[in-house]
């Protein structure tokens, strides 16, 4: 019963794409489109293998992920440390909330020059852009997640003379939890936005930089590839914490549609 639901699930999900890439190639085999700017997917498919091949795929793809998961870990872990805290007490609310919500409506595009003039061209001022895009969402998340703790679990706690800690371990983060791993989510996909910011800003490694030379030799059908490299890694990594979501919130008793 199970494996079919999946099964019915992965079928459900793949009908757009199986549709959209059927008629994409009928729409190049009849010219209605012009393959220089929309390559045939048996193209796209050919230079992806090539890529893969060589080798020079996995090189640029292996960059890319190790400068979007330390930027993550950087900034989700700041964001998630300040929320909580800021979740918390009063004072570092209203000490720290309205400088973070300040910067949080600065569009990252403004800032990434300043970045590239303080820190250069190198992997720190990436891995801090893309820490700076992680760590709102999470701390957003983790803030109302705090806020929406129910004030009787911490009257029970002090009841049961729980320390600060044990406030947090066993009360905080188990309320607060769907909140935190909707910040994650976002946080990941705001990573990976970032990255290709950065890489495409000023980079000679990783997916945002092969776009980039692609597109100067208009190889088009590279930069498809690349565009494709990043809507599924992004897939993939949203489904781990979707996955994290089934196990950690079982407890929920919420309209699963």
């Amino acid at each position: 019963m199970l494996k079919s639901m999946k099964l019915k699930r992965l079928l459900l999900g793949s009908l757009i794409p199986v549709i959209v890439i059927i008629a994409w190639q009928g729409a190049v085999a009849f010219e209605l489109i012009n393959p220089m700017l929309f390559p045939a997917p048996t193209s796209i498919f050919n230079d992806f293998w090539n890529m893969m091949m060589s080798g020079e795929l996995f090189f640029h793809l292996r960059i890319s992920v190790v400068r979007a998961l330390s930027g993550f870990a950087i900034g989700g872990i700041l964001g998630l440390s300040v929320g909580i805290a800021v979740g918390l007490f009063k004072r570092t609310e209203y000490m720290l909330d309205p400088s973070i919500q300040m910067l949080r409506t600065v569009p990252l595009l403004a800032i990434t020059p300043l970045f590239i003039l303080w820190f250069g061209f190198g992997e720190l001022s990436k891995i801090l852009l893309i820490s700076m895009g992680a760590f709102f969402p999470l701390y957003v998340n983790a803030f109302l997640g705090v806020r929406n703790v129910d004030s009787k679990l911490f009257d029970v706690a002090r009841v049961l003379e729980f320390s600060r800690f044990h406030q947090i371990t066993k009360v905080v983060l188990p309320a607060a939890m769907p909140n935190i791993l909707l910040g994650m989510r976002l946080s990941l996909s705001t990573s990976w936005l970032c990255l290709v910011v950065a890489e495409l800003m000023g980079a000679d490694q990783g997916i945002g930089y092969l776009i980039q030379d692609a597109r100067a030799y208009m190889r088009t059908g590279v930069v498809f590839v690349g565009i494709l490299i990043f809507a599924v890694v992004g897939k993939l990594t949203d489904s781990v914490v979707r996955i994290l979501e089934e196990k950690l919130l079982k407890w929920q008793d919420s309209y699963k549609g």
